[in-house]
């Protein structure tokens, strides 16, 4: 049987290249073919309109041929295509088909930056697959794969797609549990303390059975384990700054909750501190 494609949204920015490349690297490691996915958006059918979308779609699809040059040396099957509508609709029907859905983010928090980075985290929601989200930059050394371990079936998943990540790269897997006792109003920051040992012990032990047989799968994956107390996104964060990869669980896709993440994943997403894999 034939390995699903990775599909790539494809944008004119440094982020988008960056997503090419990552793709790319991997699709050849993975031996996984290619498809270079630019959408159009914009077109409301107004008169006139038709001429300007067909020039638009033509350079498109100049600048997709010119993006799969540039990659053909990794020797990866690569087609291309192009479309036109809602990129976040387009995107998440483009994930029905493939086995990872790769796309770039330029966003800034605080108005410092482009809002296309939000269309990543309702891409990222809504695909029906894995989600790897590339930042424009990258700043210092990095190592590791993260992934944030909090014992749902979400969690295994993940920690599934990292521990194969990991192994594949040659990284230590670097599992990541956060607790946080409740606080008290009257009296912040003094619960009982064989209340916090309680709770540590309880995070230690749901990360232990989470890991349990990843060693007979890889003999040689290096698991780093931390369990640190903090909000989950503040823990994980400290973490992803200077990993080569972290991936999170995500909500599954009902009616309901289609293009929710869950606050968690969207936090990390809004900080994007470097490659970010969501897991469904």
């Amino acid at each position: 049987m034939s390995k699903k494609k990775i599909v790539v949204g494809v944008v004119p920015t440094e982020a988008g290249r960056r997503a090419v490349e990552w793709a790319a690297e991997r699709a050849a490691a993975t031996h996984t073919p290619l498809e270079l996915f630019r959408i159009i958006g914009g077109a409301v059918g107004v008169v006139g309109e038709a001429a300007l979308v067909t020039e638009i779609e033509a350079a498109a699809a100049e600048h997709l041929a010119a993006e799969a040059d540039s990659i053909r040396y990794h020797g990866v099957p690569v087609t291309t295509r192009v479309d036109h509508g809602n990129p976040v609709t387009k995107l998440v029907e483009a994930s029905k088909d493939a086995g990872l859905l790769v796309i770039g983010s330029d966003y800034r928090p605080g108005g410092k930056g482009p809002a296309r980075g939000l269309h990543g985290i309702r891409i990222s929601a809504g695909a029906h697959c894995p989600v790897v989200v590339v930042p424009d930059s990258e700043h210092g050394e990095r190592a590791g794969v993260v992934v944030g371990v909090d014992g749902s079936e979400l969690s295994e998943k993940a920690i599934a797609f990292a521990a194969a990540e990991a192994d594949r790269i040659g990284e230590p897997l670097i599992a990541v549990t956060a607790w946080q006792p409740m606080e008290v109003p009257r009296s912040p920051g003094l619960q009982p303390a064989s209340y916090v040992d309680a709770l540590r012990q309880l995070a230690e032990e749901a990360q232990a059975i989470s890991l349990a047989g990843l060693a007979q799968t890889y003999p040689d994956l290096q698991v780093d384990r931390h369990v640190d107390e903090g909000a989950a996104a503040d823990v994980l964060s400290a973490y992803a700054v200077t990993a080569r990869m972290t991936v999170l669980g995500s909500h599954g896709r009902g009616a309901v909750r289609r293009f929710l993440l869950g606050s968690v994943s969207e936090q990390m997403l809004y900080r994007l501190r470097g490659l970010t894999a969501i897991v469904r």
